[in-house]
């Protein structure tokens, strides 16, 4: 502990005697200051023991004396010392009473007991706590590394807890709470996921200093990893300010999270590489290969029905690292294995059918969807448009690989973040119509019987729709129309003339339909 008054009291060598506030002794005493200006408050910062002679003070005047003294508490001094045998033979009446209505300690300090000898003392204490708070902080770091060689980031965190006396947390880069100590520190971890939200909003290192929940503690948050964007952070719960052994402690915590993190990052881009070899081999047909290469890495997630996503950036920011961390996280945090594989300005995933990878996946293309639809939002913000295979196993991975680029594609062309190909198998054909290439194509096909019936010389647009969609039943189609059946087949006739094409061509009648369908959309 640093010095304090009770302590300097206590000192057999000093002989200091307390005249006035012996009910605020405990306080931590940080310098010892001589000075006999009248008015030494500038050159205070607080926590000091002002030794003073009176040689230029009126120590007798109660009124000089309660403004001398209320300056001096304003400035944060601690305590005041006062030699008697020098001026005053003892300290007077008016400093006492003054000192006492203040609350500001006094002590009278024998002529044979030099400043100099409570100055001396006052550094001795000093260094010797400081040193004992070093002494403390390396042993505190022996014993993290310890735990942390031997336990991991667990062990890690239940030193630490106990070193500052309070509780700690890990979040990983998703900002989700991987590890707390003690156990009952998990809710409190999680109520200042926000806070930790904001954190990792700022380049690394950073930190910042939060209120608990309800005021229940004080929670210092820490960045962790070397990159622009933190790969996890660690929060540190006490009741109080740290004093220098906890703060050497914390220091070394993030020192050695920090490197664990780093050395994870160069196993799982070790990692990645595998991943993309495996993924070369199950789109090259070869799922053999591909499970001998991915060994246990990779082997548990090759034997059940898995899917494809493929996603790509469209803007600036970093959409596909963000949807890395969330699937990553999620996967994690659920024990199940997933291959992630950037490729450029793309991301290949692979993950359990049903997992909490895939999950996450669309929670992350949903919390985009939303933030893009917000009156407030900035434009073209961390945008991405992603792809989803249906289940597949090995041996059709070549398959699902092309299913999630069909999806991926349809989603760039619908202005969409995420298209599952399941849904383009149980929709219609007809949204696909809305393709500007489409709808060019059909203008040009019709665009000959549009310019006939401009004349009004005939409804051939409108007799071609109704012959169609009745299947080419004359009957019928001119019902509809309200017209002989004699002069629908003119029509058609004429429809065949100007176009140059025989409607009894399956092909022509298909790509008439569509092209009738995709101009009646605008």
């Amino acid at each position: 502990m640093p010095p304090t008054l009770a302590s300097l009291v206590h000192h057999s060598a000093l002989k200091l005697t307390v005249r006035a506030g012996e009910d605020r002794l405990d306080v931590p005493v940080r310098w010892a200051h001589v000075s006999e200006l009248a008015d030494p408050v500038p050159y205070m910062e607080g926590g000091e023991l002002l030794l003073i002679t009176a040689l230029k003070l009126d120590a007798e005047d109660p009124q000089a004396m309660r403004r001398y003294v209320k300056r001096l508490v304003g400035a944060g001094v601690v305590g005041l010392g006062f030699a008697v045998g020098v001026n005053y033979d003892e300290v007077p009446r008016a400093l006492v009473d003054a000192a006492e209505q203040e609350g500001l300690p006094l002590l009278e300090v024998p002529r044979r007991t030099p400043f100099l000898a409570i100055s001396k003392a006052v550094s001795a204490a000093i260094a010797a706590d400081q040193y004992r708070a070093v002494t403390a902080g390396f042993a505190a770091q022996r014993e993290l590394t310890r735990q942390a060689l031997t336990h991991g980031p667990e062990g890690l965190l239940t030193a630490l807890a106990a070193q500052v006396d309070g509780w700690a947390a890990l979040y990983d880069a998703s900002g989700a709470v991987v590890a707390t100590a003690p156990e009952w520190a998990g809710r409190r971890a999680a109520r200042i996921k926000a806070d930790v939200e904001r954190l990792r909003e700022r380049p690394a290192p950073a930190s910042s200093v939060v209120g608990g929940p309800d005021n229940e503690d004080r929670v210092e948050l820490h960045s962790l990893g070397t990159g622009r964007r933190p790969r996890a952070a660690l929060a540190v719960g006490t009741a109080a300010a740290l004093g220098t052994a906890e703060r050497y402690a914390v220091h070394s915590a993030i020192a050695l999270l920090t490197l664990t993190t780093e050395r994870s990052r160069s196993l799982h881009a070790a990692e990645q590489r595998i991943g993309a070899a495996v993924l070369r081999m199950l789109l090259a047909g070869e799922p053999d290969h591909a499970r001998a290469v991915a060994g246990d890495l990779y082997g548990g997630l090759l034997d059940a029905p898995f899917r494809i996503v493929v996603a790509e950036a469209v803007s600036g920011g970093d959409p596909l690292g963000g949807l890395t961390e969330a699937v990553e996280s999620a996967a994690a945090r659920s024990g199940e294995a997933v291959l992630v594989v950037p490729e450029g300005e793309r991301l290949v995933v692979l993950a359990a059918d049903g997992g909490a990878a895939v999950a996450a996946c669309a929670a992350y293309a949903a919390g985009l969807e939303k933030a893009r639809s917000a009156p407030e939002a900035p434009p073209e913000e961390d945008e991405l448009v992603v792809g989803l295979s249906a289940p597949a196993g090995p041996i059709a991975a070549a398959a699902a690989y092309k299913q999630a680029e069909q999806a991926l594609s349809v989603a760039r062309r619908r202005g969409r973040v995420l298209v599952e190909h399941e849904q383009l198998a149980a929709g219609s054909v007809l949204p696909l119509l809305a393709d500007d290439a489409v709808k060019a194509f059909a203008d040009g096909l019709l665009r000959a019987l549009h310019e006939h019936d401009a004349t009004g010389r005939g409804d051939l647009v409108a007799s071609l729709r109704a012959w169609l969609s009745r299947h080419g039943q004359w009957d019928a189609a001119a019902a509809d129309l309200g017209v002989h059946r004699h002069t629908l087949r003119y029509r058609m006739r004429r429809v065949e003339e100007i176009l140059g094409r025989s409607l009894d061509d399956p092909d022509v009648r298909m790509e008439l339909w569509l092209a009738l369908k995709a101009t009646s959309s605008d």
